[in-house]
C-alpha cells in the first residue's frame, strides 16, 4: 500500500505544469478536510456539514476573505460517498466562486483504517471589478470588468487509521486562463499538488498531542508550507499553534460543544514588517454531523 502512496505522489508531482495564481488558505485545515481533498468525503461515516469564514490582513483596504461550505456523507453502501464544496474568495475588486460536486471510493484496509480515492467537478467564475478602481489616470486595459465561467476537475487519495494520517491531492486540474481581450491574460489559475498529514500521539489518559503538516507544491516548487501542534484535553478542547512559510504563527482554539457540534477559531499574526499595518487575521469554524440510524455514540474525530 505504501509503495502505491509513494508512486502516486511521484506521478503527481510529474504532472504540475508552471501557474501563477494560488488558491485560499486555510489555517484550520486540519479540520476542513474537504476543501483540499475530495478524498476526504465520508471519513465521519455520517452526514457532516461544515462552514468556515476566513478574514485575512484585517485592516488593510481590499484585505482577502474567504468563505467555504461543505458537506459530505457516505452512502448506503459505506464504500462509497459524495459530498459539495462551495469557495467564495474576494480581494479588492477581485472574486473567485467556485462550486464542485464530490465523490470518493472508500476501501477497508483494517478494521479501523480505510484508503479512499476522491474526484471533484465543477466550475470556477472569476469577476474582476475594475470599473470600481480609482485610476491616477485613465487606462484602457482597465476600463471594462471582467466575467468568466471555465470547469473544474480535482482529485485526491487519503489514508487514515487510528494514530496517522496522510493526503495527497489537486484540487485544481485544470490550468484555466481569465482574460480581458486584446490578448492580455488577467489571471492564470494554478494547478497545485497538496500533500498534508498528521499523527496521534497520547500523552496521558485525557491529553493528546497531534503534530499536521500542509506542503503545497506549484511548478515542483514549495510555494506553501504549515506545519502545526495540536494537544486536545479530555476529547473537548483543541489548542494549537503553526508556523506558516508565509512568516506568520497561527494560534488555534477548537471545542467539541457536544457529540455533534464542533467550533474552531484561529488567529494568524504576521512576523514580517507587514504587522505593522494590520490587526491579523481571523478565522471562523462550524461543524455538525448528523447522526445516522445505524450509529451508536459519535466516536471522537481525531482525524
Amino acid at each position: 500500500m505504501m509503495k502505491g502512496l509513494l508512486c502516486l505522489l511521484f506521478l503527481f508531482l510529474a504532472a504540475v505544469p508552471a501557474t501563477a495564481q494560488q488558491e485560499a488558505t486555510y489555517a484550520q485545515y486540519m479540520f476542513n478536510g474537504l476543501a483540499i481533498n475530495p478524498a476526504y468525503a465520508g471519513q465521519h461515516d455520517a452526514l457532516s456539514v461544515s462552514a468556515l469564514s476566513r478574514f485575512q490582513n484585517v485592516g488593510l483596504p481590499g484585505a482577502p476573505t474567504t468563505q467555504t461550505f461543505a458537506v459530505h456523507s457516505p452512502l448506503r453502501n459505506q464504500r462509497f460517498a459524495v459530498g459539495a464544496l462551495f469557495v467564495h474568495d474576494k480581494m479588492g475588486v477581485v472574486g473567485q466562486t467556485e462550486f464542485s460536486g464530490v465523490y470518493a471510493y472508500r476501501i477497508p484496509v483494517t478494521l479501523k483504517s480505510t484508503l479512499s480515492f476522491g474526484i471533484q467537478a465543477g466550475f470556477s467564475r472569476y469577476s474582476a471589478q475594475y470599473s470600481r478602481l480609482d485610476l491616477y489616470q485613465a487606462d484602457p486595459n482597465f476600463s471594462q470588468d471582467i466575467i468568466e465561467t471555465r470547469p473544474n476537475i480535482g482529485a485526491g487519495v487519503y489514508y487514515r487509521n487510528e494514530t496517522w494520517y496522510m493526503g495527497l491531492s489537486m484540487p485544481h486540474m485544470l490550468n484555466n486562463i481569465f482574460s480581458r481581450g486584446n490578448n492580455l491574460t488577467t489571471v492564470k489559475q494554478s494547478v497545485p499538488v497538496i500533500l498534508t498529514g498528521g499523527y496521534l500521539l497520547p500523552l496521558s489518559r485525557s491529553i493528546f498531542f497531534k503534530p499536521n503538516a500542509l506542503v503545497k507544491f506549484v511548478d515542483n516548487r514549495i510555494v506553501e508550507l504549515d506545519l502545526n501542534s495540536n494537544f486536545l484535553f479530555d476529547d473537548v478542547v483543541w489548542f494549537g499553534v503553526s508556523y506558516h512559510s508565509s512568516k506568520a504563527l497561527n494560534f488555534l482554539v477548537d471545542l467539541q460543544i457536544s457529540e455533534r457540534i464542533r467550533w474552531g477559531y484561529s488567529y494568524t499574526a504576521a512576523l514580517g514588517k507587514i504587522r505593522t499595518a494590520e490587526i491579523g487575521s481571523h478565522e471562523l469554524f462550524l461543524g455538525y454531523i448528523f447522526k445516522s440510524k445505524r450509529q451508536g455514540k459519535i466516536e471522537p474525530r481525531y482525524f
